[in-house]
């Protein structure tokens, strides 16, 4: 072997190993968390029982069985215990069952306690070694007290978990005003950043309950079409630019990025209406001078109430 072809192969870099996984949730438009097969077949929407750090859990294949590289995955992955038989089944929808008592039982308890809590949800573990109680408060709670008394009243593992806002709007689920399902609720697996400027860009009204969704954050479906937006805009001349088309010099009062239109008022023809010209249709003498970060800050969080 030449020392030019030892020095290439020895300078290669190793192929990152295969693994085999699965990909399963535990609640709708829930987190997908990767597992081992462990030989079984799985497809998507098959029922498995698996063990998690919470306990043995009853999960749903939202990824079939799939080759995917060791880099790509956290290792260990846990192993997918067995596929879901009838009996399985038939004891998480005893859970489900229960879960809706649990809440009353856990409310009237939070009232004799006198604790501002709101009680979102519940949930066993299938083994029903744990039962979770969701909750959302404005301030901090002490309720060691209410813990005690839940465990006596069901005799397992409580754990109180207090979550925000997003979180209850997703697991309460509703119709959004667009008349369909909550994205949280219906696909969303993680929640996105979204800014105030996406909203601006789109030319959304800034109005707070224009652009808030049930959960009185911005909503979600504005960071969707973001990057189309940000790269038309590009494309565009912001509101203020100085343009010259065919009918005379003009400055944009209003831009339509998707449909690279922008309406210009004629610098000699005050009283005409304005008129509307495709961005190929102009030329941009002069744009506005840009934000200084502390300006752009400030964008970040206005919103203007009713």
């Amino acid at each position: 072997m030449s020392e030019e072809i030892k020095n290439v192969q020895e300078n290669e870099t190793p192929m990152p190993e295969k693994v085999e996984i699965v990909g399963i949730n535990f609640r709708e438009a829930g987190k997908i968390y990767y597992f081992s097969p462990e030989g079984f077949k799985l497809s998507v929407g098959d029922k498995v029982i698996v063990e998690t750090s919470r306990g043995v859990e009853l999960g749903m294949v939202k990824v079939a069985n799939k080759i995917v590289d060791s880099t790509d995955i956290i290792s260990p992955l846990k192993p997918v215990t067995r596929p879901a038989t009838k009996s399985d089944i038939e004891h998480y929808e005893k859970n489900c069952a229960a879960e809706a008592d649990a809440i009353a039982v856990c409310q009237k308890k939070v009232e004799a306690h006198g604790l501002g809590m709101k009680l979102v949800g519940a949930e066993y573990t299938f083994d029903n070694s744990k039962l979770i109680f969701y909750f959302t408060c404005e301030s901090r709670v002490d309720f060691r007290e209410l813990v005690r008394d839940l465990a006596s009243t069901f005799r397992t593992r409580i754990e109180l978990r207090q979550i925000g806002i997003r979180d209850e709007a997703k697991m309460l689920g509703g119709i959004g005003v667009c008349g369909r399902k909550l994205c949280c609720a219906n696909f969303l697996s993680d929640f996105v950043q979204v800014s105030i400027r996406m909203a601006k860009e789109q030319n959304f009204s800034l109005n707070s309950s224009k652009v808030s969704g049930a959960c009185g954050r911005l909503m979600c479906c504005l960071r969707y079409e973001h990057e189309i937006y940000e790269e038309a805009l590009k494309q565009t001349p912001p509101n203020g630019s100085v343009v010259r088309t065919a009918d005379g010099d003009g400055v944009v009062i209003e831009i339509k990025p998707l449909a690279r239109e922008v309406k210009v008022r004629l610098n000699d023809n005050d009283k005409d209406a304005p008129k509307v010209y495709k961005c190929e249709e102009i030329k941009v003498l002069s744009r506005p001078g840009k934000q200084t970060n502390k300006e752009k800050d400030e964008d970040e969080d206005e919103i203007i109430e009713d």
